[in-house]
């Protein structure tokens, strides 16, 4: 077998490991206003870690492309890995909004070669709000040529459909924040329509697969990041709290219903499906809970949300590194099962 076999099953969905990170980074940046500097130096650790993992994910896709063709043309047509596609520009998104957090302050300080670092901040998220509203519009007319059927819902579309709420964390900032705002009401828009269409799934529609199980908490992102980008476009404090309720709840509701399936199976590469979801919820709990006025403990739940978004993040990493050195990642997955007939 060739060395670079493996390569051609590098399919976009492992840009989610970019989402995670980045998404931790995020969350630890958040908590610098309640742990000092300390955690700025661990933001910075994990972003570090995103923008490598970006660099090299983007150059071995690049390669398999040229190399493996028609690897490229199979995720494009399969019913759940085309909609990872929108994984690349939510990454490049992400990484320039979290770049921003960071240059802004330098450039105010007079900081050598600060500027060009919000540059480059600025060409990433208008390059990756370009990309996600281009994947939506894409998956949006695929699903409506394919037929719109129940069985081609999942919630790994929520990253494409939904995935443009994420334009204000970075785009008021960089001055963005009239096409933030009109993006992000896209994705405000699409979000209970594609969620009421999950759920009509699981009550009438084939039974989402096993394996996919851990996307579903990638519906946890949504409001956790709604009520983040509330924040950022001056909403007030009671839609962000209302947010970080409904994104608990749904939380508690996938820990409670999907642990035990979840537990069952082995490793792969969907359970990186509930990393950004973690993270996000976490960078909002810090945003809500590090209020000076706030007692004590609610400072103690926000570290507390942040130290398991961590774990979950260095969990999936080490299971990933792991499969990655066994053989069990990288490899050929098994068929999706026919689409069940909706029930009536």
């Amino acid at each position: 077998m060739s060395v670079f076999a493996p390569l051609q099953h590098l399919h976009p969905g492992w840009f989610t490991l970019v989402m995670g990170w980045i998404g931790l980074a995020m969350a630890w940046t958040r908590a610098a206003a309640l742990m000092g500097p300390q955690a700025l130096w661990v933001a910075r650790v994990a972003g570090a870690v995103a923008f490598a993992l970006f660099t090299v994910l983007a150059i071995a896709s690049a390669w398999r492309g040229r190399r493996f063709g028609r690897a490229w043309r199979d995720d494009l047509a399969h019913p759940v890995r085309h909609a990872f596609v929108a994984a690349i520009p939510v990454s490049m998104l992400l990484l320039g909004t979290w770049l921003s957090w960071h240059a802004a302050p330098l450039v105010s300080r007079g900081v050598t070669a600060a500027g060009m670092l919000l540059t480059l901040a600025e060409v990433l998220w208008l390059m990756g709000s370009a990309g996600q509203l281009l994947a939506t519009v894409w998956v949006l007319q695929r699903w409506w040529r394919k037929g719109g059927g129940l069985g081609l819902v999942t919630p790994v579309h929520l990253i494409p459909i939904v995935g443009n709420v994420l334009t204000p964390l970075g785009g008021v900032a960089l001055g963005h924040e009239t096409w933030s705002l009109l993006q992000f009401g896209l994705g405000l828009i699409l979000w209970p329509v594609w969620s009421a269409m999950m759920w009509r799934r699981a009550r009438q529609g084939p039974a989402l697969p096993d394996r996919l199980a851990p996307a579903l908490f990638i519906q946890v992102a949504p409001p956790a990041v709604i009520g983040i980008a509330l924040a950022a476009l001056g909403a007030a404090a009671l839609w962000s709290w209302l947010a970080w309720a409904l994104s608990s709840a749904l939380l508690a509701g996938l820990v409670f219903t999907q642990g035990r399936r979840l537990l069952s199976q082995p490793f792969g590469l969907p359970y990186w499906g509930m990393s950004f979801p973690m993270t996000a919820w976490a960078s909002l709990s810090m945003w809500l809970f590090t209020t000076p006025a706030l007692p004590v403990v609610w400072h103690t739940a926000a570290v507390a949300t942040l130290a398991l978004a961590s774990g979950v993040i260095l969990m999936l990493s080490s299971s990933t590194w792991r499969g990655l050195r066994q053989g069990t990642l990288l490899v050929a997955e098994p068929a999706m099962p026919p689409a069940a007939a909706v029930k009536t």
